[in-house]
């Protein structure tokens, strides 16, 4: 159970780098000459870091349905899951913002 656990908690903390280094990606390198270019690579990765949260409950739901937890207290599957949902669907929307979003003009 705690193996889980620790493997889901490893996987989420992937997926959280591998968006920072889309959102990093994009501000270290913005001004690429074709400038979609930058905006590509950093969706890259964060669309792999909402597809590794996804698969991270996938894997930890389908392995927590199959162990037995005896004395110990089951880590709550549908906490896992919504995490996992959240996180995904908000590295959809980063990478959409991130081609709808406009330079703002310098003053």
């Amino acid at each position: 159970m705690q193996a889980t656990e620790r493997t889901y908690a490893g996987w989420m903390r992937t997926a959280f780098a591998a968006i920072g280094i889309g959102l990093g990606f994009r501000a270290l390198f913005g001004e690429f000459d074709p400038p979609w270019l930058a905006k590509a690579i950093a969706t890259v990765f964060i669309l792999i870091g909402g597809l590794v949260a996804w698969s991270a409950q996938r894997n930890a739901c389908k392995t927590l349905t199959r162990l037995s937890t005896h004395d110990i207290d089951a880590p709550r599957v549908l906490h896992m899951r919504w995490l996992s949902y959240i996180v995904t669907a908000l590295a959809v929307v980063l990478a959409a913002a991130l081609w709808l979003l406009r330079k703002s003009a310098a003053l």
